[in-house]
């Protein structure tokens, strides 16, 4: 990435000097983000070739990291013809090959993309700049398109869905979750867990951002259909059942008070529909006749109140985690050029 392309926009004055007296030369002259283009790949000989070129032409300067996972064509030998670095990662899925690209890679700025030609290059730089001038740690770019067989009606309605389950529970910021073209700063990166093996990675990465409160945006980018020859890998239910899982457990581990209060609030609903009938039978005859009921319900009313205890504790434990998860967050640099401390001898990049 060209100093040019991240340079401040015209309209906004530029201070002489700041409090310090530092010029303003040096507030905001910096060095240019090194910017990595990492694309995870699987049997995309139709289309990596394109995909390469094009985003080497829209950053020039940026280094492209093609990770092979496992395909059966050419995949590997087209991407670097067109340039690209080529990596392989044997363990199969999509978040396998993106926790090993963001454990090897090292750059200032991160555009994540696939490698299916379906995403528009030329957006690239306008997310990258996007993200260091405001120094955001994510940049969603939301699919626009008006192509049926771009964005089929079944995998928009369950984006749809899934998008708002997330942002019901963890906060709308995000419009499309599932996503597969991002940008993201190095903070991000290297604080970012990934856990998940397979599609279901983009809800994590969602989810990520939003439990650390990152400063995010979203900014809309045209879509279009694969070329001749490329084919889908997601499979609509299949996948739609396991980022739906994938909510589910990521509700469970950083939401787990609300969470076990509604396994509470379930159990003690059918502890009273089935003890209260006992109840009131005992009160007018002294006798329990349905004694496999009552201890149906004893128990649930037990299972209950055992799940609202361990939602307390777990809730605490939670609190630990994300405070450990922030403080590693914190720990990296924020992206965008900042002006020298007083005093320092020079600007340390981590």
């Amino acid at each position: 990435m060209t100093v040019s392309t991240l340079d401040r926009p015209a309209d906004r004055p530029t201070p002489a000097a700041d409090a310090s007296g530092t010029p303003a030369a040096a507030l905001q002259a910096g060095p240019a983000p090194t910017v990595a283009v990492l694309i995870p790949c699987y049997n995309e000989e139709a289309a990596i070739g394109k995909v390469v070129q094009d985003f080497r032409a829209a950053l020039p300067d940026a280094i492209v990291y093609v990770y092979d996972n496992n395909s059966k064509d050419r995949t590997v030998e087209v991407a670097r013809a067109a340039g690209a670095v080529v990596r392989r990662e044997p363990l199969q899925g999509k978040g396998n090959v993106m926790r090993r690209m963001f454990a090897d890679i090292e750059a200032d700025v991160y555009v994540l993309v696939d490698g299916d030609d379906t995403y528009h290059a030329p957006s690239a730089p306008e997310l990258v700049k996007r993200l260091w001038d405001e120094q955001l740690d994510m940049v969603n770019g939301a699919r626009v398109t008006e192509i049926v067989a771009a964005y089929r009606p079944g995998h928009r309605f369950g984006n749809l869905v899934l998008t708002g389950m997330v942002a019901k529970i963890f906060g709308s910021r995000i419009g499309d979750m599932l996503s597969g073209y991002r940008v993201f700063s190095r903070r991000f990166v290297k604080s970012f867990p990934a856990l998940a093996s397979g599609f279901e990675t983009e809800t994590e990465l969602t989810v990520h951002a939003l439990e650390l409160r990152m400063p995010i945006a979203e900014v809309k980018t045209p879509y279009k259909d694969r070329p001749p020859g490329s084919h889908s890998k997601l499979n609509t239910i299949r996948d739609g059942i396991r980022i739906l899982r994938t909510i589910i457990i990521l509700v469970k581990e950083e939401r787990p008070l609300p969470f076990f209060s509604a396994a509470f609030g379930l159990l003690a609903l059918l502890s009273m529909i089935l003890g209260v009938p006992v109840i009131a039978t005992y009160f007018e005859t002294g006798l329990v006749p349905r004694f496999p009921t009552a201890l149906l319900a004893t128990g649930l009313m037990l299972l209950a109140f055992l799940s609202l205890t361990c939602g307390l504790i777990l809730d605490t434990v939670t609190h630990g985690r994300r405070e450990a998860k922030r403080m590693s967050y914190l720990s990296l640099r924020a992206p965008g050029n900042h002006p020298p401390l007083a005093g320092a001898r020079g600007d340390e990049r981590r």
